[in-house]
């Protein structure tokens, strides 16, 4: 009889961390992951901006 509360605490964690929204701290993840935030904000751009190339001038 005692896993009822120990059910409940986790299905209210887990509850919070769904539908708790945008709270968690990105920069902190980064650091505890290793990487780099430039690297991380080359990986969020369009593919067409990290080319380099632009499609207008190439040849017609």
């Amino acid at each position: 009889m005692g896993r009822g509360r120990a059910k409940a605490k986790q299905t209210k964690v887990a509850r919070r961390l769904k539908y708790g929204g945008a709270g968690g701290d990105l920069e902190r993840l980064r650091r505890e992951l290793g990487v780099d935030a430039s690297t991380a904000q080359n990986a969020d751009a369009p593919e067409e901006a990290q080319s380099g190339t632009d499609d207008q001038d190439g040849e017609r």
